[in-house]
Formats: structure tokens, sequence, C-alpha cells
């Protein structure tokens, strides 16, 4: 029962934290129909600036974080009106290159910036030590963090499946002539919404830090991606689900199969992509 209940909840923990991070490259990837490869960086853009805030300035956890979401997604705009407003009408593999570039760039300048090692996180006192769940003692700051990433994620479902947000967004992304022609501010739209998804993967970035650990790598070694894809494009609920199954899969693996338990979690991808080639919840494409 002890194994059971810390794979539930270290895999819940992770597997929203993950999910949440992949919901700011649903909305840049699934609704805004671009393939944003370099989404990981503005989540280890967060992290650092977050660590820096705090670590460099003495700013407070509580501060230091929604002033670095707010900057990165202050950054996203300035680079989607510079960068990303000329890959819309591209083809996927000018998007693929183009966004990896981009990915190498920001891993030189953080490289060049703060080194080349993991930088920790200096959690406030009130983030520290356990809370008894009953089943077993837990990390306070996974709880916390969880908690956010529910609301977050909860607000998100509201905003782009339940108001009239979200449709203008799809009809701007589908026909964007008549989109402009009724009124809309197409690139307005498209800037705000990018740098939603910007500001979601930092606070993601800044979320995972305690458990995915800052590092100029991190744009490409974790597997935010994966969790669109396999989700369906656009898909929020599904991106949900796929995160948590992600999350549950490798923390098993990594505690019952501690020398080869991250392998598990590619034959679940394998397994999931050759099920649910269009999304995990996506009905099933009939001959």
């Amino acid at each position: 029962m002890s194994s059971a209940a810390f794979i539930l909840l270290y895999g819940l923990s992770y597997g929203l934290v993950l999910c949440l991070i992949a919901l700011g490259l649903v909305v840049t990837m699934g609704l805004m129909r671009v393939i944003n490869l370099a989404h990981g960086a503005f989540a280890a853009i967060g992290g650092y600036l977050a660590i820096s805030l705090m670590q460099q300035q003495g700013w407070p956890y509580a501060l230091a974080v929604p002033a670095a979401v707010l900057a990165v997604a202050v950054f996203g705009v300035v680079a989607e009106r510079l960068l990303y407003v000329h890959l819309y009408k591209r083809s996927d593999l000018d998007q693929v290159l183009v966004t990896i570039g981009f990915n190498f760039v920001v891993i030189a300048l953080l490289t060049m910036l703060f080194g080349p090692n993991i930088v920790r996180i200096e959690l406030p006192g009130y983030l520290k030590g356990n809370l008894d769940l009953g089943i077993r003692e837990f990390e306070t700051y996974r709880v916390v963090s969880a908690a956010i990433c529910l609301a977050v994620i909860g607000a998100l479902w509201w905003v782009f499946e339940r108001t009239s947000t979200g449709a203008r967004l799809r009809a701007a992304v589908d026909n964007r002539g008549m989109a402009q022609a009724m009124g809309m501010n197409v690139p307005l739209l498209f800037s705000a919404t990018f740098a939603l998804g910007c500001g979601l993967a930092a606070l993601g970035g800044i979320l995972a830090a305690p458990m995915l650990p800052i590092e100029p790598m991190w744009p490409l070694k974790y597997l935010v991606l994966v969790i669109v894809a396999l989700a369906g494009h656009g898909q929020v609920t599904a991106s949900v689900v796929v995160a948590v199954i992600v999350g549950l899969v490798e923390t098993a693996g990594r505690y019952l199969f501690p020398q080869s338990g991250g392998f598990l979690i590619y034959l679940l991808l394998i397994g999931l992509m050759v099920w649910r080639p269009d999304g995990l919840l996506a009905r099933r494409r009939t001959t």
C-alpha cells in the first residue's frame, strides 16, 4: 500500500506539472497550428528568471514566480511578432527547423549566462516539509503545485471550451480572412494567445524546477511535445489524461525498476501511438 500510494501521489503531481507545461504547447501548436518545438525554451527561461530574481535580487518566491511568468509572456509577444508571425503560413518543415534553431540559440545563451550545470531553486519555508494525507505523508510543495496546476488547467479548459474566446481563436485559425472581415483583430488575438502559451510554459517550468531541475539543455530533455502528440491537436482534456498516464508510468517504472524503468515510458508512447494515432480520446478511424 505504501508503494502504491507513493506511485499514485508522485505520479499525479509529476503528471500535472507536465500537463501544465504541455497545455502551453496545446495552445500554440494545437489551436494556433504552429509546430513550436521551442516551447521548452520558454519553460527553461521562466525557471532561470525566477531563480535569478530570488538569488540575485532577493525577491520572495511568491513575487518572483508571477514576475517571471509575466516577463516570459511579454517575451513571447516579442518573439511572436518578430519570428513566429512569419511561420504561420510556412510549411511544417520550415516551422520545425526554425523553432529547433531557436532552441539551440536559447540553450547557448543560457549556458553562457548561467553555466552548464544544474541550477537549484530554493523553496520558502512554508513550502518545505510534509503533509499527512491519510494514506501517507507527502511533500507540501508537490501538494501546492498540483493544486495550482489543477486550478490553471480547469480555468484554461473553461476559457477555450465554454467562452467565445476559444471560438474566436479557432475561427481565426480556420479562416483568417473571414475572421478579420467580421471585425476580429487577428494579430492581437494571436499575440495574446501565444503570450498565454509562453506564460503557461514558464509557470510549469518554475513549478517543475524541484522535480525537473533547471539546466541549459532543459528545452530538449523532457517529453512535453509527446504529450501533445498523443493527446491530439488542441485537446485540453486528452492532454490532462495523457500527462497523468505519463507521470504514473514513469514514476512506477523508476520506482519498481530503477535500472531500466525509464525505458517503460517509451513502450507506453509507442503503444499509444499505434493504438490511437489521432489522439487518445479521438474517435477511431473507420474504413
